[in-house]
């Protein structure tokens, strides 16, 4: 079995000063996608510890964005490479192939997509990274191996993913030209191949698992009481190709227990898989 796990931290350095440490103590997981890093290679070699092998792709601007792939294995390959070289410096994507200890290669990827802002050159650089990330996703869903695409995806496919989806028709995260993306990635709620894995797409392995349910939601924001009445968003994923996605075993969000045991305003999202 291989337990995977991805969290936006919001800066590693404060999520470990929150409590971050004692979640990873008793997670167990094999494989952790960070996204959000906001940090050197060495804090997070500092922080993590010598039990892990880090793949890490700073943002070049310096405290932004940033990722991560942390696994118990050695990496046969790593990569950064999703585009222009804007997009390949902005830490926002890195892939990293491992070896499962079942001898089966897998492509883990963490991915931290742009927030955006309806109307302004930030939606502009979404739908640029977006469109880049499209090309890949459909490489990655058609390969023969195992693929898997984690990470604060930043957009809410359905109204099922959003608590207040009604309010968010016009803003980023929710726009029908983002949602697009995800249709051509999964398939579109309507159709009968819906989250099947067909034709080289990809399996949403949270909506898989939990079937037709209100999210459950991994982001909060810090305000009011979004936390305590769970109006969150579900914007963090699991996305297996067909390969992958048979080999489910379970899949859960790490919720917090409360407001103020949160180490982040992301939980993280984790998955068993026999493989």
């Amino acid at each position: 079995m291989l337990r995977v796990a991805s969290v936006n931290v919001n800066g590693v350095r404060a999520a470990f000063r929150k409590g971050m440490q004692p979640w990873l103590d008793q997670a167990e997981v094999d494989v952790l996608a960070l996204q959000e890093v906001r940090a050197e290679r060495e804090d997070l070699e500092a922080l993590l510890g010598d039990d892990w092998v880090i793949a890490h792709d700073p943002a070049t601007a310096k405290g932004r964005a940033g990722v991560a792939v942390a696994t118990r294995q050695a990496h046969r390959e790593v990569s950064v490479e999703l585009g222009p070289k804007a997009l390949d410096t902005a830490g926002r994507w890195i892939e990293v192939d491992i070896t499962t200890p079942s001898g089966n290669p897998l492509t883990i990827v963490s991915c931290y997509v742009h927030s955006g802002e309806a109307g302004t050159p930030k939606q502009d650089a979404k739908y640029e990274f977006l469109k880049h990330m499209d090309t890949r996703m459909g490489q990655l869903g058609g390969q023969a191996s195992g693929a898997l695409v984690m990470g604060d995806l930043n957009v809410g496919h359905r109204t099922l993913d959003i608590k207040n989806w009604k309010g968010n028709l016009k803003n980023a995260g929710f726009l029908p030209e983002e949602r697009a993306y995800f249709d051509a990635w999964i398939g579109h709620e309507e159709s009968e191949q819906y989250n099947k894995g067909a034709a080289g797409r990809f399996v949403d392995i949270g909506r898989a698992f939990h079937g037709e349910v209100e999210g459950p939601y991994s982001w909060w924001s810090w305000r009011g009481k979004a936390f305590d009445n769970d109006a969150g968003w579900r914007i963090d994923y699991h996305l297996a190709n067909t390969r992958l996605a048979g080999a489910l075993l379970n899949y859960r969000v790490d919720r917090a227990p409360s407001y103020d045991t949160r180490w982040s305003d992301h939980a993280p999202v984790i998955a068993d898989y026999d493989i």
